[in-house]
């Protein structure tokens, strides 16, 4: 009987999302729908995860921590994981160093929910060169942000080099291989777009890609077919979820989520976790001490 592993990550936008990633700083209705999500989206998940006596990772950023203190507070009080996500949903690769520096050791000094989170979600699920080592400098114990892998976690790597083409030289400029960097202790939980509720069923005026107006059945179904072919095909899966209050806490979203969670609980083997069980967990199997004694190293 397979082992399943099954996340919903919460990822509480909000007013920062369109402030830091989807154009909306200057538009009232879009930070209107951003008070949505920290207010009306947030409870309505909470009740749901509450109905399942389901256990969940929220990544808050600290715009939405400050914004909605009794909805974001009401997160940790019902048992549910807080992860770190910025402050306004900055992109890491648009912040200088210092700039990504500060952001983040803002959200570890203030300590919303009484202690340090360890784990970490990149807005837009992009990594600046000096990420990795700055969140292991900090404490930081896993990333969900990378897509090295979808059903299984594994310890990230820093300094992979690429060689980028350039048509006005010759081809033998460009053509080499990517050179992988360095394993580090960092434990990365996969993302993956698939298994994201925001671009099908958000509507961002700046982007063609999200248009909001997907049937859920048909995002139902698509994530109904991964789980069947990692359930088939592996012993020991992961499958985190990537929600948003912004769009799941939506009437028409939650009606699938519940039709989803009552799908995955036909399943023998099924274990809801938060992302720290996860990496805890890939952590115990898998100890970095060992790794120099001739365990194998997972290219990632």
């Amino acid at each position: 009987m397979p082992r399943a592993q099954v996340c919903t990550g919460v990822d509480v936008d909000a007013v920062a999302g369109a402030l830091g990633s989807y154009g909306g700083e200057n538009s009232p209705s879009d930070i209107a729908r951003g008070m949505f999500a920290g207010q009306a989206g947030s409870s309505r998940l909470l009740r749901l995860f509450s109905k399942y006596g389901i256990k969940t990772s929220w990544a808050i950023p600290g715009h939405s921590w400050e914004t909605f203190p009794e909805e974001m507070s009401a997160v940790w009080e019902a048992g549910h994981e807080v992860v770190l996500h910025g402050y306004s949903h900055e992109n890491p690769i648009a912040m200088t160093p210092k700039q990504e520096a500060d952001v983040l050791e803002e959200q570890l000094a203030t300590k919303y929910c009484g202690k340090a989170p360890v784990g970490y979600v990149a807005p837009w699920c992009e990594n600046s060169p000096q990420t990795s080592a700055l969140l292991l400098s900090h404490g930081i114990e896993y990333s969900r942000t990378n897509m090295h892998r979808d059903a299984e976690p594994y310890y990230g790597r820093v300094g992979h080099t690429w060689t980028k083409i350039d048509y006005a030289a010759e081809a033998k400029t460009w053509m080499k291989p990517l050179i992988r960097g360095t394993e580090t202790g960092l434990v990365e939980i996969p993302t993956s777009w698939y298994l994201d509720d925001m671009e099908p069923f958000m509507f961002i005026k700046q982007f063609p890609n999200s248009h909001g107006w997907v049937d859920t059945r048909v995002v139902e179904n698509l994530w109904k077919d991964q789980f069947s072919y990692f359930y088939r095909e592996y012993d020991d899966f992961v499958f985190p979820i990537t929600i948003h209050p912004d769009v799941s806490g939506h009437p028409h979203v939650i009606l699938m989520l519940e039709r989803f969670i009552e799908w995955v609980n036909t399943h023998d083997g099924v274990q809801w976790v938060t992302m720290k069980e996860m990496s805890d967990d890939f952590k115990r199997k898998n100890p970095l001490p060992g790794r120099g004694n001739g365990l194998p190293v997972n290219d990632a």
